[in-house]
């Protein structure tokens, strides 16, 4: 069978990976454009082109992506997983078998571009993967294949992203050999509970301290490791990397208490302790809250207030 595999970031590379250590290593392998790096550095390329030079693959970053291009390559099937880019309709319509896309939440639930985040923020106990046949519409195609995984209580899109990934690659191999040995029966999927995860806006990381801090708990988890969940403690932007819950209660926002097991913030309801975050001075390395203390104990003390 010949695959063409289109995808970005580095949930995709462990799709991608999967295919070559299982023998089918893609044809050419489609992704997006080179990115400026960090601070405005020169364009540098996504984890799914890394891999694939690394392979000596075949490296396709147009941008629209055509059918005219992808036809030399006769394609039976194309793989996308996080591509990053709507496939046109003769995209969709050039292999034989069609696309076949890896979604990371239990269809219809959480459609869209950021479905790990959105499944933390609303603090559902469970997601997945999906496999599906790729329509015209935005994750509405039928589904071939459905893996549910729980959500722990500290989980953050960093660490649910990387099993979802695992998941997805397991998938995506059953999903193949049943395509392949036409066995596969995708399955409409159901016109209940439809959600969507729309992108993530960097001003939905601001913490407002007035919610509830379970509330505020997951927004952390769920904006780690990107765009990192901030607050302000007079003119400082800090982010907050990592906190938890906690049993004290006052005013929205002043610091109860300070101390080497973490800074406790006083939220609507109960408390957060917080214990690593990242200061915009130095080289703003993430920082266990001791270390924080011990450098600039006066601004995080009882009674300062984050805004």
């Amino acid at each position: 069978m010949k695959i063409l595999f289109a995808g970005t970031p580095a949930f995709a590379a462990t799709h991608l990976n999967a295919l070559i250590e299982a023998g089918r290593t893609p044809v050419a392998v489609i992704t997006q454009p080179d990115r400026p790096g960090k601070r405005g550095r020169k364009p540098v390329p996504g984890p799914v082109k890394q891999l694939a030079l690394a392979h000596n693959l075949t490296v396709i970053q147009s941008e629209p992506l055509s059918a005219a291009e992808l036809l030399p390559f006769e394609p039976d099937l194309i793989v996308v997983v996080a591509y990053g880019q709507i496939l046109r309709p003769d995209v969709l319509e050039l292999p034989r078998y069609g696309c076949i896309n890896v979604h990371a939440s239990l269809l219809p639930r959480w459609r869209g571009a950021a479905p790990i985040q959105r499944a933390i923020l609303a603090g559902d106990a469970e997601t997945g993967v999906c496999t599906m046949r790729m329509d015209a519409g935005l994750d509405t195609g039928d589904v071939y294949l459905q893996k549910e995984i729980r959500i722990k209580p500290g989980d953050t899109t960093a660490t649910l992203n990387d099993r979802l990934a695992r998941l997805g690659a397991e998938a995506l191999m059953e999903s193949i050999d049943q395509i392949e040995h036409q066995q596969a029966a995708p399955t409409p999927q159901s016109g209940v509970g439809v959600t969507y995860a729309h992108k993530v806006d960097k001003n939905e990381a601001r913490l407002d301290w007035t919610l509830d801090a379970e509330i505020l708990d997951r927004q952390i988890r769920a904006f780690n490791p990107d765009p990192v969940a901030f607050t302000f403690i007079g003119d400082l932007r800090v982010k907050i990397w990592e906190a938890a819950v906690d049993a004290q209660n006052g005013a929205p926002g002043t610091i109860l208490a300070a101390d080497k097991h973490g800074i406790v913030v006083g939220c609507g309801t109960g408390s957060l302790r917080v214990t690593r975050l990242q200061l915009p001075v130095g080289k703003g390395t993430v920082l266990q809250a001791a270390d924080v203390l011990n450098a600039r104990g006066k601004d995080f003390s009882p009674g300062a207030q984050f805004k």
